[in-house]
Formats: C-alpha cells, sequence, structure tokens
C-alpha cells in the first residue's frame, strides 16, 4: 500500500519494493476498477449497493480539499514579498485558461461537425422521458452569471468551508494570505503554524490514499451495475468519437504547449499516473486535488503559484469539461434533427464560455452546464439531454482525464511565465531531451 514521505508526498516506494508492482496505488486502484468493472456485468443488483463506498471514499477526499487549499494559498501567498506578483499570477492564470478553454470548445466543435455521432438517429424530442432530468434542470435554470460570481464571496468565513465551494476557499486565503504577508515578522507565528498544519493534513491525505482503490471498486461498479453494457453499445459512437478527440486534444494542443514548457508530455502523464487511475475511475478531479498540489510543487513550481492556479483550474480551466459541451450540444442537435447554422454555432461558443464557469462546485457539474446551455440558446430541445444520461459518467471519463492534465500543465506554464519555475528539477522529472541537455543532465 502507498505511505507518506516526510514531506507529506504520498509515496508507495517500500510497498513496491515489497510487493512489486501490487504495491502501487495506481495498479491497486486499476485492480479495484476491473473487479468493479466484472461484479456489475454479473450481478448489477449487488453492484448498485457498493455506491457508498465510491461516494465515501469521494466525501472522505472533500473534506481535505478546503484545508489544503487554506494552507497552501496562505503559506504561499504570506511567502511572496511582493504583492504585486500575487495579481500578476491570477491575470496570467486568467488569460492562459481562456485561451486553452476557447481551443477546446473549438476542437470540439469541429471534431463533432466532421465525425457526426447522431446524425441518422432521427430522435423525436417530444417523446421522450423527461422525468430523470428534472432536477438537472431546475439546478441549471437557478444558476445566472451574476448568482455565479456572488457565490464568490462566503456568507461568512467559516461557511466557505462547509459549503465545499474552492473558489470561496480560495478568496478568503487569498486574503489572509495578503494579511499575513502585510503583518511582517508579527506574522512568523501564524505563518509557522500554517505550514506545521500544512504537513499534517499531507499526511492525512496520505492516509486517505489507502481507501482508493475501494472507493474505485464501488464507483465503477455501481455505473455499470446501474447503466449496464447495453447502454454503451448503443450510444458507443459519441463515446468513441468523444475518446478520440479528448485523445487529440491531449496530444495536439497539450503536446504543444508541453513542449513549449520543455516538458516530455509522455513523461508528465507517467508523473501523474496514480492521479489519472484515480480519476477514471471515480470520474472526480476533485479526489485528486490535494495530491495534484503536492506534485506540483515536488515538480518545482513555487508554492505560492500551485496554491493559486490548481484551485482556480478547477473552476476556469475545465477544457475537458468544455470537449464535452460541445460535442454533446451538437451530437443531441444531429440526433433530434435539429439544423444548426454556422452562427447557431458561433453563438454556442459564446454562451459555454460564460455558462462553462457557471455550474463549478455543484454536482454533475458538466451535465448541469449542458442543461443551462440548451435553455440559453434555445435551439436544441433540453429534453434531448435524457438521451445521454446512461452514458455521461463513461464520457466522464474522458473529460476529467484532459481536465487533470490541463490543470498539471496550466501550473508549470504559469511559474515558467513568472519565472518562478526550478527548471532543473522540473529537467529530472519530465523534461524534454532537450532541456535535460542543456541543464546537462543525462
Amino acid at each position: 500500500m502507498t505511505g507518506t514521505s516526510p514531506s507529506g508526498i504520498s509515496t508507495s516506494t517500500t510497498a513496491t519494493r515489497r510487493f512489486g508492482i501490487f504495491g502501487q496505488l495506481w495498479f491497486q486502484v486499476l485492480a479495484g476498477t476491473v473487479i468493479g468493472i466484472v461484479l456489475g456485468l454479473i450481478a448489477p443488483h449487488i453492484a448498485v449497493s457498493m455506491k457508498p463506498l465510491g461516494d465515501a471514499f469521494i466525501n472522505l477526499i472533500r473534506m481535505m480539499i478546503g484545508p489544503i487549499i487554506f494552507v497552501t494559498v496562505v503559506h504561499g501567498v504570506a511567502g511572496m514579498n511582493d504583492m504585486r506578483s500575487v495579481g500578476r499570477v491570477a491575470l496570467k492564470s486568467l488569460i492562459y485558461f481562456e485561451v486553452i478553454t476557447i481551443l477546446a470548445l473549438i476542437v470540439g466543435l469541429i471534431g463533432v461537425d466532421l465525425w457526426q455521432p447522431g446524425a441518422g438517429m432521427n430522435i423525436d424530442a417530444s417523446t421522450i422521458d423527461t422525468a430523470s432530468i428534472k432536477s438537472y434542470v431546475s439546478t441549471a435554470h437557478s444558476e445566472s452569471v451574476s448568482g455565479y460570481l456572488m457565490s464568490i464571496i462566503p456568507k461568512t468565513f467559516a461557511s466557505s468551508f462547509t459549503d465545499g465551494h474552492v473558489l470561496q476557499v480560495l478568496f478568503i486565503s487569498v486574503l489572509f494570505g495578503i494579511a499575513l504577508a502585510a503583518g511582517g515578522q508579527r506574522s512568523k507565528p501564524v505563518v509557522d503554524v500554517i505550514e506545521s498544519a500544512s504537513q499534517a493534513l499531507f499526511r492525512i491525505i496520505g492516509y486517505i490514499m489507502y481507501f482508493a482503490p475501494l472507493g474505485a471498486f464501488g464507483a465503477i461498479a455501481f455505473t455499470i451495475g446501474q447503466f449496464g453494457a447495453a447502454s454503451l453499445l448503443s450510444l458507443g459512437e459519441l463515446i468513441l468519437e468523444f475518446f478520440v478527440v479528448c485523445a487529440a486534444f491531449t496530444a495536439v494542443v497539450f503536446g504543444a504547449v508541453a513542449w513549449w514548457c520543455g516538458v516530455s508530455l509522455w513523461r508528465l502523464l507517467g508523473y501523474i499516473w496514480d492521479e489519472i487511475v484515480i480519476v477514471a475511475a471515480t470520474t472526480s478531479t476533485e479526489t485528486v486535488l490535494p495530491r495534484v498540489i503536492q506534485k506540483m510543487r515536488a515538480l518545482g513550481c513555487e508554492e505560492s503559484v500551485v496554491g493559486f492556479v490548481v484551485p482556480a483550474g478547477y473552476s476556469f480551466n475545465l477544457d475537458g469539461t468544455c470537449l464535452y459541451l460541445t460535442t454533446v450540444a451538437v451530437f443531441l442537435a444531429q440526433a433530434t434533427n435539429t439544423h444548426l447554422t454556422f452562427w447557431h454555432e458561433l453563438g454556442l461558443i459564446a454562451v459555454l464560455l460564460i455558462t462553462s464557469k457557471g455550474a463549478a462546485g455543484v454536482a454533475g457539474a458538466a451535465f448541469v452546464v449542458l442543461a443551462a446551455t440548451l435553455s440559453t440558446t434555445g435551439a436544441i430541445p433540453v429534453a434531448s439531454i435524457a438521451l445521454i444520461l446512461g452514458i455521461h459518467r463513461i464520457l466522464a471519463e474522458g473529460l476529467t482525464f484532459v481536465n487533470l492534465v490541463g490543470n498539471a500543465l496550466a501550473t508549470i506554464v504559469i511559474a515558467k511565465w513568472e519565472g518562478k519555475l526550478d527548471e532543473r528539477v522540473l529537467a529530472e522529472a519530465v523534461g524534454t531531451k532537450g532541456l535535460r541537455a542543456r541543464l546537462g543532465i543525462a
């Protein structure tokens, strides 16, 4: 099983020496996933009852996200000598996030237009049973841009933690860090306490990861048991098209960005392999947020950059979600024979630039955003989203993978852009041959 190093970074070195591949976290999670799939296929009623295992693991991680973000951001900001750099990091992050998400929306749109997985289905939207999507539609209607912006400000200091809103925690953490930095030496005792608390919290994350295989087993067993293999086959072309688009976006767009940073994309994927497997099994990037923070710091990115970019990226840098939204929206138009002109699709992208940020922190966020988008544009029948309810979790495996890789890469980009990246550490871990040669690393 996994353990925790003195720096707080979860490691499986001892377990690997003792048990070989069986002691590695990714293998344990993969084994739990395979067992869950088998159970879902042969005993779906039992598999559905395994859902609490997946939910419990996700809730354990969510319990730690607020405190982890708080101590990481506060300690990083408080250690900055120049408070203007906080604003620069924020501005550069938002610019980068918007550029990449626009690219994701365009790539998703081009992919589904060329492949046309929904063509020929000839679905009559008026005959679709919408009972299963009422909760998503009602949530979508309750969201608005102004409401979303106001929700960033918590009602109380403590409510930001209890409500589980990442941006609220980030907001008060930055304010608290700035206040400590302004206090100078008088704030040092508080900063020291926060640093000690940070080590303890990451150690708790290491303990929680022991349960990752069980969480993966429960989550995937429920998915297969609840929806079955039949729903996957009936909408198999959409699943295939979406996964191909996700792979192409990762290889081309992320590959180009990684090359600019001197990072080998394949080595980076290997570096976060444990997190990729966990995300694929649980279809939730929240389950690895604390570990991503740890690993990006260990990769040579300065703590102040990691502390802002990673949490902010979970709301603003949803590249995989953008791929999903354009792909599924146009697929539903194709399936219901709804004609979309070039201007309709351009308007869809414009709306998604706003709505893709509008349901962060809401359960089933991508599905809620999809409902909100269709309601806003009015061109595609909202009822049609019931068609993909059964395969949403399967599609989520692709989108969460892209979101994870995108946020890890974004952290490296912003750290390099700000001059707060230890290139030697980066080169030794995930650097390209060119960067390693320039730094004299074999």
